[in-house]
């Protein structure tokens, strides 16, 4: 029996139909014991699932292509419609100015440049290689990978939809100019009406900015009654992998002296082109004690105005230093008067900021993340830099004052029925820096003096110094804290269950289970399990009992990068089988099983020299097919793929 017949007796939604309606899944099931008895006996296949999956790359992980024609001078090669600006590092060579036209926005209207526009590419081709190419194509690849295992798997290609956006813009501008969320809702409606199911969101980094500003939006375009029949009808689960749920640090580094990208450009380059961007402050740091009132509120009082949209912080915000963060995240020396001559792009400092300056000495100053988001550290610097006066201006009317969300507010847990929040950690991870005037014009004006990182269980200086503050238990996947990404443990109820395991394949020797694991609200959860040293853990932290009819999992990938993380196998692995448990009838559990893992692919074979045999020789055989170059790639799953899942119910 091959892997699409398996797979079609059984399907997608009953497991979920059963808690509600017994009477009416018995019936289900036995029509589709019936239809299956006779299409095994008539060989014919059925398509096992109704679900799809929808994509939202995070940031600069969309193609943007021109959408103007373009003469670069002093070069030979021009923009022309269609051409690829984000990513085309031929063109970024040999004529960096006239790309940089093509990517920069007016940084308070956001529109493109006069001479330039730039639009994203659509499909999965706009997500898959940003600069496609023989060297540079596997260096650009982000979801290339995680569309090969799902074809490798029978995905159907209408199961697969990406919805790319315009990284570069503000939420707000996102629906104004491009009606993406218009254009996301009618995706998911498209895609129930074509599958006949619902989706399957996953979202990496920016993109679970993106989608929970699509939550929040809904909730203008739906009648409050409908809004959570409308979630439940169109998405059955929602994976947030690597999200920055209380901003990133390495914002401030890109606003404030410039992030390349690995991009052969300056930095201060670097930093001109991002602060245009309306998106520059989505991921800012800021404290998971103070929230924000929501406009929206004002449709259920009869369209009444209920009041100006208010910012409060709770008594924990001024009782900590550090607004819940590791530390302060900005040490910055403010330039004295008589070094304020190496700044030419400016022409005087107002009497009344040189009144703390004794003696000429700079003037160093701390800012927590509230202070950050809140622009107080951006009103502190803004007569010593002349990107501050814009940023405030975009923060005010893109985020503070944005009427559906500000985005700088700690999240709630999405009311969609199973929520899986997946990110890497222990890993060396930046939460906070130091700058100091470096003496050059703008946009060189600043230079990272120090930087301060998070390690196991310590912060640490760039110099290798210690810093007093307050550590987590582990670090973040060395772009995002843990802090920040492990606020979705605040979506679990008050019982988890826990369980350790190796990443590799393992046969559950090593398997550590913890149930009824108690955690109490706004406190992290961190297990006392043993842990081998150079063997990569997967944590599962488990919750199928605190909100009926709803699952929340948060799963640690020991040293996973962020950046890298959508192309891990072992992710690739875990959600296949997370999936492919949920909508099998005949699971036991309300989460696929730990206890073991085997190869699932050919290619997870490989041969064992020492001992002269495919390793797993219980999943893998010796099978040689010409053409094969060497024993590993001999070696093969004994089974159907099929037959090898049936294990994990």
């Amino acid at each position: 029996m091959d892997r699409l017949t398996f797979f079609s007796f059984f399907p997608p939604s009953l497991s979920h139909i059963m808690a509600k309606k017994p009477l009416l899944c018995l019936l289900i099931l036995l029509a589709v014991i019936a239809v299956a008895g006779a299409t095994s006996s008539s060989g014919a296949e059925l398509d096992y699932s109704k679900l799809s999956g929808i994509i939202i790359p995070g940031f600069a992980s969309t193609q943007l292509r021109a959408w103007s024609i373009l003469d670069c001078p002093y070069s030979p090669l021009d923009f022309n419609p269609l051409d690829l600006v984000w990513l085309d590092t031929t063109k970024l060579l040999s004529a960096v100015n006239c790309w940089l036209k093509c990517m920069v926005l007016d940084p308070y209207n956001q529109t493109d440049h006069p001479d330039c526009k730039s639009r994203p590419d659509i499909g999965l081709s706009g997500i898959t290689e940003l600069d496609p190419g023989y060297i540079t194509g596997p260096l650009s690849s982000v979801w290339k990978e995680w569309i090969k295992w799902c074809i490798e798997f029978g995905i159907e290609a209408n199961a697969i939809i990406a919805v790319p956006y315009d990284w570069r813009l503000s939420p707000s501008m996102l629906e104004e100019r491009d009606l993406y969320f218009h254009k996301l809702k009618l995706t998911f409606e498209t895609a129930y009406k074509l599958r006949g199911g619902p989706s399957l969101v996953f979202a990496h980094s920016l993109g679970n900015h993106v989608f929970r500003y699509f939550l929040e939006w809904l909730k203008l375009e739906i009648a409050p009654k409908h809004y959570n029949q409308w979630l439940d009808q169109h998405i059955h689960a929602y994976f947030a992998v690597g999200a920055p749920l209380l901003g990133a640090i390495e914002t401030i580094e890109a606003t404030l002296s410039g992030f390349t990208f690995g991009l052969p450009i300056s930095e201060g380059t670097a930093r001109s082109m991002f602060n245009s961007f309306g998106s520059a402050l989505w991921m800012l740091p800021f404290s998971k004690y103070c929230r924000t009132d929501n406009k929206y509120w004002k449709h259920f009082y009869g369209g009444r105005h209920v009041g100006k949209q208010t910012y409060k912080c709770d008594e924990q915000e001024f009782q900590s230093n550090f607004s819940g963060w590791p530390t302060k995240i900005i040490n910055i020396e403010i330039p004295s008067a008589k070094a304020f001559d190496a700044y030419p792009s400016f022409s005087e400092i107002p009497e009344s900021n040189l009144s703390s300056m004794e003696c000429g000495l700079p003037t160093q100053l701390s800012f927590s993340a509230r202070e950050i988001s809140d622009g107080t550290f951006f009103k502190a610097i803004e007569d010593y830099d002349p990107d501050s006066k814009r940023l405030l201006h975009l923060l005010q009317k893109s985020y503070l004052g944005d009427p559906v969300l500000n985005p700088l507010t700690p999240w709630d847990r999405p009311p969609i029925k199973n929520v899986f929040c997946i990110y890497g950690s222990d890993s060396k991870t930046k939460v906070g820096y130091y700058f100091a005037p470096s003496g050059k014009p703008y946009p060189d004006n600043w230079i990272i003096t120090d930087v301060i990182y998070e390690f196991e269980g310590s912060l640490m200086s760039r110099s290798g110094t210690l810093v007093e503050g307050k550590i987590g238990p582990i670090s973040g996947d060395e772009t995002v804290p843990y802090l920040s990404l492990s606020l979705c443990k605040n979506w679990l109820g008050p019982k988890v269950n826990i369980t350790r395991a190796p990443q590799s394949e393992h046969d559950g020797s090593d398997v550590q289970i913890k149930l009824n694991v108690e955690h109490h609200h706004e406190e992290d959860i961190v297990p006392k399990m043993t842990r081998l040293p150079r063997v990569k853990y997967i944590t599962y932290y488990e919750d199928s009992e605190s909100l009926p009819g709803k699952r929340t999992a948060i799963w640690e990938l020991d040293k996973a990068n962020h950046r890298n993380i959508v192309r891990s196998p072992v992710l690739m692995r875990e959600l296949w089988l997370e999936m492919w448990h949920d909508i099998h009838p005949d699971a036991k559990l309300e989460f696929v099983t730990k206890a073991k893992r085997g190869p699932l692919r050919d290619e997870d074979c490989y041969w064992d020299y020492g001992k002269a045999r495919c390793a797993w020789p219980d999943y893998c055989e010796y099978r040689y097919v010409f053409g094969d170059v060497h024993l590993g790639q001999s070696c093969r799953l004994r089974y159907t793929t099929a037959e090898v899942l049936s294990h994990y119910l």
